[in-house]
């Protein structure tokens, strides 16, 4: 019974690497964080046309080339 411990660590082991394998933790490729890649520096242009640190034409420039590599 002294190696009671080391069975017990082997379980634990066995049981992170069985988890870490299914992909329990892998991201999904479908989610909506990956569909919504401009939706961040979108929103913060608009931030920046709201309180005036860019003007309307800087902004359409700006908006233009954000949809253009979506």
């Amino acid at each position: 019974m002294m190696y009671g411990w080391i069975i017990g660590l082997l379980l634990i082991v066995i049981l992170f690497l069985a988890v870490r394998r299914s992909g329990v933790f892998k991201r999904n490729p479908n989610s909506t964080i990956d569909n919504n890649k401009t939706a961040a520096p979108l929103e913060t242009l608009k931030n920046r046309y709201a309180k005036g640190e860019i003007d309307k034409e800087e902004f359409e420039k700006r908006k233009a080339e954000l949809e253009k590599t979506k």
